[in-house]
């Protein structure tokens, strides 16, 4: 009898110490960011290009502190942190080139592409790097610096430009502040592009 009793305890003391231990994924934050652009394409408006009109624009590289959903603060030249409970709905790059795409598209008459969308000739092609999309922690701003490189239909130019936005965080470093100043400073950005690829 002692020992058929034996094996549930055990069995459930194990249970409960591997419950202790084990944990099935990090805590969500209590919500996610995302960037709305200012302007959008008019709904129904059809539009035609031909090949040297169109263009599409890729997602950006970035570099490796970039490359995840969290938000860094540049602390000094040789430290990075990242804001607590702060997290994209996707990576930072891709909600760029989604913004960057919608605003040139209201700004312009061209065709806007994205990369998984042009079929045979994908026409002028933006590529570009997101340099910084973050926080720097000495002027308490928000900052976004993009490399643009356009390359003509024919491939055979390329032409580079730097652009950065900085917008006041406004208080304390926390997730809505952050989020509110960046898509502020990337639709400025995504604005100064625009401007300049309607030349």
């Amino acid at each position: 009898m002692l020992r058929s009793l034996r094996l549930p305890v055990l069995a459930a003391l194990a249970t409960a110490t591997l419950s202790a231990c084990v944990s099935f994924g990090a805590k969500p934050p209590p919500f996610l960011l995302t960037l709305s652009p200012d302007v959008s394409p008019s709904a129904g408006e059809a539009r035609t290009a031909n090949e040297a009109q169109a263009l599409t624009i890729l997602i950006p590289t970035a570099p490796q502190k970039l490359r995840t959903q969290r938000i860094p603060v540049q602390q000094d030249d040789a430290s990075i942190a990242y804001v607590k409970d702060a997290q994209w709905v996707e990576a930072p790059q891709r909600l760029f080139q989604r913004l960057l795409s919608e605003t040139v598209a209201a700004r312009s008459n061209r065709v806007v592409l994205d990369e998984g969308q042009y079929l045979t000739a994908p026409g002028e092609q933006l590529a570009g790097q997101l340099m910084e999309f973050g926080v720097d922690e000495a002027t308490n701003e928000a900052v976004v610096v993009y490399q643009a490189m356009l390359v003509n239909s024919g491939g055979k130019s390329v032409t580079q430009r730097r652009f950065e936005a900085r917008e006041p965080v406004g208080g304390k470093i926390e997730p809505k502040r952050v989020g509110e100043a960046l898509s502020a400073a990337a639709n400025r950005v995504a604005g100064e592009v625009a401007g300049w690829l309607a030349g």
